[in-house]
């Protein structure tokens, strides 16, 4: 049996926007981990998937259109196997798990897709660099959400924090002090197919008015890249605080994330936005040591689903 393993990830700054060539950052949340167990099947079975979240057991061969989930895992079985040079299907048994909560801004698709990938490539004898992966997994995300920026499966396949530009620029860098994150789910899915196409639209009928808020935001992602590697964290709390009011203007925000951002602001969080698509998911707050226990305790008072803390470095 070969397994591969991959993290969650957070965007930081810049979502929605990143949609439209402005800068985002994102990291990866190693708190929350897809699974992809590959073994050899007997000979003439085929690549069956056992998706244990889904509980679902899929057989690429009977994969039918209009099976969104399924038609994801076989794109991009497919794909990884095209890319390793497979012209024919092998016998496979795939099992595949995941902490990463589903509909959270999370990655969990993304997180899904690059440990399968990883894991076919360790147990076919392949080798696929980070940015092979990263656009091989940016295959399955179109499925998932129609018209991606990419920088879910950037971050998740490099495995640190990204400044990204789509199409342009992907660049580690590392923050000048570590800083800790604290996650709350509001327990509402976020569709982020609809939501981006919801943006979409919305930029369609006022080209002007979303410009000037996309370009409000990479001025901030711009400023915090710098604060994160200055090691400036009140700056950076400021920051995500500016992002926040961005993203309500666009509408991507929602009563019960501005209950959670407002609690733990309340509770000492140095910033706090949305993460993600938004209308649901997840909220991020920065903290400092000494503070994330009751940011955390808070958000869990406030009516958060989950709460994961999780340490950039």
């Amino acid at each position: 049996m070969t397994v591969a393993t991959a993290p969650g990830k957070a965007i930081l700054f810049g979502e929605h926007a990143v949609v439209y060539g402005r800068p985002a950052i994102a990291v990866p949340v190693a708190e929350v981990q897809a699974r992809a167990e590959v073994e050899d099947a007997p000979a003439g079975a085929g690549i069956t998937i056992v998706a244990r979240d889904l509980g679902r057991t899929i057989h690429l061969r009977h994969v039918k259109p209009g099976d969104r989930e399924a038609l994801a895992l076989a794109r991009t079985v497919r794909n990884a196997l095209e890319r390793l040079g497979h012209r024919s299907e092998p016998d496979l048994h795939i099992t595949i798990s995941s902490s990463v909560p589903i509909g959270r801004g999370l990655g969990s698709g993304a997180a899904v897709a690059t440990a399968l990938v990883r894991a076919l490539t360790a147990h076919l004898g392949g080798y696929l660099t980070s940015r092979e992966i990263s656009d091989l997994v940016y295959q399955t995300e179109i499925l998932h959400h129609g018209t991606p920026s990419g920088i879910d499966n950037t971050v998740i396949a490099f495995g640190k924090p990204i400044f990204f530009v789509k199409g342009q620029r992907d660049d580690v860098f590392w923050p000048g002090r570590p800083f800790w994150l604290v996650i709350g789910d509001t327990g509402v899915s976020s569709p982020t197919r609809e939501v981006v196409a919801d943006v979409r639209r919305g930029w369609e009928a006022d080209p002007v008015g979303y410009e000037a808020h996309f370009d409000a935001i990479a001025a901030i992602v711009e400023d915090a890249r710098r604060a994160i590697i200055d090691g400036n964290l009140p700056a950076l709390g400021r920051l995500m605080d500016d992002n926040q009011r961005e993203l309500e203007a666009i509408g991507v925000s929602s009563p019960e994330l501005e209950t959670l951002i407002g609690a733990a602001r309340e509770a000492g969080a140095l910033g706090a936005k949305l993460s993600g698509a938004g209308r649901g998911g997840n909220m991020i707050a920065l903290v400092e040591d000494d503070t994330r226990g009751q940011v955390r305790l808070a958000l869990m008072a406030a009516g958060a689903r989950n709460v994961i803390v999780t340490r950039v470095s």
